[in-house]
């Protein structure tokens, strides 16, 4: 099982010591809230980036704020849990910001793998990456699944059932 280390900044000894050790360092980052067949594709194609992946979660209290929901179906230490069982996934930790910029710009991973919703080109933090001298990986499969959808299909489901 992975480590989960709340704190993000937490990771900056941890990274250098991997950097030192000639080590590529794959970041990630998103809710992850319920996971799908998408999801699992991403994290696999994120960490054949790299040697070691992280996981970025948005906090419970980002999620509700810019996400303008009322949070997360799933609280962030059961979230962190989750990915931390994933053999693909090495360390799992969060980030509040509103995007993983700030995040980027102090961990200085080698790789941001993003999922197929977003290009190269249109990633948000594609800038921040960019001046660091990182790469962007566009990881997973085509963007044919999400969470919404199979929220929708659930409840489409119990309404057949009643």
């Amino acid at each position: 099982m992975s480590e989960i280390i709340k704190e993000y900044r937490k990771l900056k000894p941890i990274i250098k010591r991997l950097h030192k050790d000639g080590k590529t360092v794959v970041l990630t980052n998103g809710c992850f809230d319920l996971i799908h067949v998408g999801h699992v594709r991403c994290l696999r194609g994120a960490k054949a980036e790299g040697d070691v992946l992280i996981v970025a979660l948005n906090d419970d209290e980002s999620v509700r704020k810019f996400k303008r929901t009322s949070g997360p179906l799933a609280p962030e230490d059961e979230r962190a849990e989750i990915m931390a069982a994933f053999e693909c996934v090495d360390y799992v930790t969060f980030f509040s910001e509103p995007s993983a910029d700030v995040m980027l710009d102090y961990l200085r991973p080698d790789v941001h793998a993003k999922g197929t919703d977003y290009s190269v080109e249109n990633l948000p933090e594609r800038e921040t990456v960019l001046r660091y001298g990182g790469r962007i990986a566009i990881v997973g499969d085509a963007k044919e699944h999400s969470s919404s959808a199979l929220l929708l299909r659930a409840a489409e489901k119990a309404r057949e059932r009643s």
